[in-house]
């Protein structure tokens, strides 16, 4: 049988054949430390479960409740952007509480995308910021992923060869997987290049709050005009270590966010109120639940990065979030970031995810996630001392030895 058009544009999931090869060894009775996915680990502070139980006792928070999300719940998020960023929102028409950032970039790919509009997006990147716009009829037009001095001149040339003009540009700073991290003058010049050319800016700041050695990451509507042609997407899955809640947000120019809504009352009832509620508890916290979830990441990267090391395995540490991304050992290199990952499941029981998933030739590395806890993570330095040293002589338990000719 035929597949249906759309899923014949979406890729088979890279990852899943690193997670096939990683079940198949556990039900062997291997020890497999996971650093692939980034999954929080850390429990969702007890004051955020707490309000949940307090409202779920009461049988008229079970009722459908508000897609765009619950006053209360908009007016936190319009409060955080003001205290975090000097960013002032209208929290009627300025901000929309989504099922996680995924869900909220995805629908908003979905309400502003005709077949064939061209998007210019990051490569690598995660697998969402194309994929929305792929399965709602438009084309994806490679960018470089680094905030350097070469980004704008890509952008020239990104508006000069397309046809049709790009509609949109997609910016993800801390970056999942590359973790690189933008400048406030960064976006200044993307904003201004955005606005010349009627580009609209879709930001995913997901890890806003996932950040170890300098200034907090800046948000890109702090640009004076950004909130013409802006609209940000975040997440309190990291920030809160609320994953499962599937809670988010989007905010900027009142237009996009408009579209938005109008697709999301078709497609859903907002998410359980009781989880609002909490949400916006959560939010009008006093901050230490977040400085708590930073400094334990900070410490995880830093036990990961000297592991890694120790075993020759040269991790670079991340500025922000929870991924690094990292070079294959050089011995390794010809493999490929898909069969590397393989390796070190097969040879070293520790899972990466290979950095092809999250794109093109620009995702070579692989991007591994200290999610697990630091008792955990030390073993991991495993890839030199149990089996790496003598994988050349073995890969054909990975792959044909002829396929490396």
């Amino acid at each position: 049988m035929q597949e249906f058009p759309k899923i014949r544009r979406l890729p088979p999931y890279v990852f899943e054949q690193v997670n096939r090869l990683k079940a198949s060894a556990r039900a062997g009775g291997a020890d497999i430390i996971d650093l692939g996915m980034g999954n929080p680990d850390l429990p969702t502070p007890t004051a955020i479960v707490e309000k949940l139980c307090e409202v779920v006792r009461d049988p008229r928070t079970h009722r459908y409740s508000s897609s765009r999300g619950i006053p209360g719940l908009r007016r936190a998020q319009a409060r955080y952007y003001e205290n975090r960023f000097g960013v002032k929102l209208n929290p009627d028409t300025q901000v929309v509480a989504t099922l996680g950032s995924k869900e909220g970039f995805a629908n908003m790919a979905q309400a502003i995308t005709a077949p064939g509009d061209v998007v210019l997006c990051p490569d690598p990147t995660y697998p969402i910021h194309a994929f929305g716009f792929i399965m709602s009829g438009g084309v994806i037009r490679s960018m470089q992923a680094a905030p350097d001095d070469n980004f704008i001149p890509a952008l020239e040339r990104g508006v000069k060869h397309s046809i049709p003009k790009p509609l949109a540009l997609i910016l993800n700073y801390p970056s999942n997987p590359t973790a690189f991290v933008a400048t406030l003058d960064f976006y200044k010049d993307v904003v201004a290049f955005a606005r010349k050319h009627d580009i609209i800016i879709l930001s995913d700041l997901a890890y806003s709050e996932i950040y170890f050695d300098g200034a907090p990451p800046p948000s890109v509507l702090q640009v004076p005009g950004a909130i013409d042609v802006t609209v940000e997407f975040t997440s309190m899955s990291k920030t809160f270590s609320m994953p499962g809640w599937r809670m988010g947000f989007a905010v900027g120019n009142e237009r996009l966010i408009a579209a938005l809504g109008r697709v999301k009352s078709y497609l859903d009832y907002g998410a359980f109120t009781p989880i609002q509620v909490a949400a916006t508890a959560a939010l009008n916290g006093d901050g230490s639940d977040i400085e708590f979830v930073r400094q334990t990441y900070k410490r995880r990267r830093d036990v990961l990065v000297d592991a890694f090391g120790r075993a020759g395995f040269m991790v670079p540490p991340p500025a922000a979030t929870m991924f690094a991304w990292a070079p294959i050992p050089e011995p390794f290199r010809h493999l490929g970031s898909l069969e590397f990952s393989k390796l070190l499941v097969e040879k070293a029981d520790v899972a990466v995810a290979p950095g092809i998933g999250f794109g093109g030739p620009g995702g070579d590395p692989g991007r591994p996630a200290p999610g697990g806890k630091e008792p955990r993570l030390p073993p991991a330095a495993r890839p030199n001392q149990r089996g790496l040293a003598t994988a050349e002589t073995k890969l054909h338990n990975v792959i044909p030895l002829s396929a490396r000719r």
